[in-house]
């Protein structure tokens, strides 16, 4: 085989069938190698970013993506949507078109270059947002296509590889790899005994799982888990639906101070906190208001584990679950329940509110569908939702990159056909990337899309110092209209009242076609707990409340701190605290 079509080939076998790129004159002979393949097809976007975000709700679902552009132009383009996949753990692997070895080695300065000519330069800025990278030459190709797909594969992140035009077509050997690896029997032995021995001596375990247990493949060995041990369980945003929310132990998902007391009280008072492909950040956890200390608990990760703050290697986290759930006991804890989902609004409002859409939207969901939630507001009323247990839920917390969801729709779509996906959107994250709605209808899918319009960046509006000032201002679009404007089955709407949204949404499952509903409601109107989540990252973080600050005393101060607790053992979060609370000095004051 020649180069491209090892790649391909061996994509393939991981169950990439859809490639997504962005065509240009670097990578056509790529595009080539993909269409000649009979079970690989190649699906050209509106440009490289959204090429990227479709990669990654592709591989979201079917596990594995791949994403293909030009060098220079094109791959700086998409590197904001492999940052998301890296932040994430979405594996994705990138195929970067390259001139040929002639050009550049001569250092010829043709497009899409910088006028210095190093070719160099784009490698380098995605070895920082990959797991790994490598430049393609006739001497490393096949050894280097197999170390990328070997990290793919047990990392769970994006590889990138830089193909130089005759690269791509030359040949080399067609060896099967093995991405095999278990977990060291001895040390999965002894992570085994000590989880079930810590779970056995506690009084009051609980498990709160994440969504690093979708990307290591790990549902049915956490679900074992759970149900055998009958211990508590709970989840942060991105864990939402991890774990059957009408399961006996499942008592609902952690909302920091803002919703389920009971979650809350739980996480503070266990002596035995059992986190499962965790992700810790402050949007993902409600502010990271638990009192979560490593050292005195388990964590589980992809390829690790922690007890009481010993790391153990090489293990992986479906075996870990399996070798604990088969070693473990079923205890009896008596425990609260909470309320889970949100309160069934009546359609006896007039007008269209937050509480009563997504109270519609929880009503509306079905078995097998897949929802994707945007950054925003959105989230916050969406992880609030009762789910049918088959139900795939999907939000970015941690890169928190707006206009994600809407490209990510069509590779999901395209990743498993038989399933109806859902789109949660603000109309500020929406309007960056909807010119994809064009190839969604190209490509045949017939996704069911929610834009909610408040005529702002809500989540920045709040940020800000208030409601009175331009900081989220929108570009105003008739959404409805706008929707329209792409040829081929697509339904448009707009609803502003309670009893029209509500029709929309039955109308959608006649319809055989892609649905797009504009839901208009009040500037101000935002999800319950939207306003708590923000004031608690404004309180935690610092967030100056006066535009008049003198950003420069204040850099000034946190130098000072650093320099006088330099040679201390304190957290970086401690030192940032100590800085921001300190007084002024007396010749700031004005600041």
């Amino acid at each position: 085989m020649n180069t491209v079509q090892y790649i391909v080939k061996r994509l393939e076998e991981l169950g990439v069938n859809d490639f997504f790129g962005f065509p240009d004159d670097y990578n056509t002979n790529l595009i080539y190698d993909i269409e000649k393949n009979p079970n690989t097809h190649w699906v050209s976007c509106t440009n490289p970013l959204n090429a990227g975000y479709a990669a990654d709700g592709y591989a979201r679902i079917r596990g594995y993506g791949a994403l293909v552009t030009s060098f220079g132009a094109g791959e700086l383009s998409a590197i904001n949507s492999t940052a998301g996949a890296m932040a994430e753990n979405v594996p994705i692997f990138y195929l970067s078109g390259f001139p040929s070895t002639d050009l550049i080695n001569n250092k010829s300065l043709i497009h899409h270059n910088f006028q210095d000519t190093d070719y160099q330069k784009f490698i380098n800025a995605y070895q920082s947002v990959t797991a790994a990278a490598a430049f393609l030459t006739k001497e490393n190709a096949k050894l280097e296509i197999d170390r990328l797909l070997k990290t793919m594969v047990r990392e769970k992140m994006p590889v990138y590889a830089a193909i130089p035009e005759d690269i791509a077509q030359m040949e080399i050997s067609d060896r099967v790899i093995s991405y095999d690896w278990i977990s060291d029997k001895k040390t999965l032995e002894e992570v085994a005994a000590k989880i079930v021995e810590k779970i056995k001596k506690s009084e009051n375990p609980i498990i709160l799982g994440d969504v690093l247990i979708k990307r290591f493949d790990a549902k049915i060995e956490y679900k074992e888990f759970v149900e055998k041990t009958s211990i508590p369980t709970t989840n942060f945003l991105a864990g939402t639906n991890i774990i059957n929310m009408d399961a006996p132990n499942y008592i609902g998902g952690y909302f920091g101070n803002n919703r389920n007391p009971i979650v809350k009280k739980y996480l503070e008072e266990t002596d035995c906190l059992i986190a499962v492909g965790v992700l810790n950040s402050d949007i993902n956890s409600y502010g990271q208001n638990l009192p979560y200390d490593i050292n005195n608990h388990i964590a589980i990760y992809g390829n690790c584990v922690y007890i009481e703050g010993k790391r153990y290697d090489n293990v992986k986290m479906p075996e870990v679950l399996e070798a604990v759930t088969n070693m473990a006991e079923t205890l009896n804890i008596v425990f609260n329940k909470s309320n889970i989902g949100i309160k069934h609004s009546d359609i006896g409002e007039t007008k269209l509110t937050s509480s009563f859409l997504f109270a519609r939207i929880q009503d509306f969901i079905k078995e097998n569908d897949i929802i994707f939630s945007e950054t925003g507001m959105s989230l916050f009323g969406s992880t609030q939702m009762k789910l049918p247990e088959s139900v795939d839920f999907q939000v970015q917390t941690l890169w928190s990159s707006t206009g994600w969801a809407t490209p990510a729709i069509l590779g999901a779509a395209l990743a498993k056909p038989q399933s109806r996906v859902l789109l949660i959107s603000g109309e500020g994250a929406h309007q960056q990337t909807a010119i994809e709605i064009g190839n969604m209808i190209r490509c045949g899918i017939k996704p069911v899309i929610i834009i909610i319009n408040n005529k702002s960046y809500a989540a920045e509006q709040f940020f800000s110092n208030g409601l009175t000032n331009n900081i989220g201002d929108v570009t105003q679009i008739n959404y409805a209209k706008f929707a329209r404007v792409f040829e081929g089955d697509i339904w448009a709407t707009k609803v502003d009242t309670a009893e029209d949204f509500d029709k929309a949404l039955r109308v959608t499952q006649i319809m055989n076609k892609l649905c797009y509903i504009e839901a208009c409601i009040d500037f101000a109107d935002v999800p319950s707990g939207s306003k708590e989540i923000i004031h608690t990252l404004k309180e935690k973080f610092h967030i100056a409340q006066n535009h008049e600050t003198n950003t420069d005393n204040v850099y000034s101060s946190v130098d000072d701190v650093l320099l006088q607790t330099s040679n201390e053992n304190m957290e970086y979060e401690t030192v940032v605290h100590k800085a921001f609370s300190e007084e002024p000095k007396e010749e700031q004051q004005n600041g």
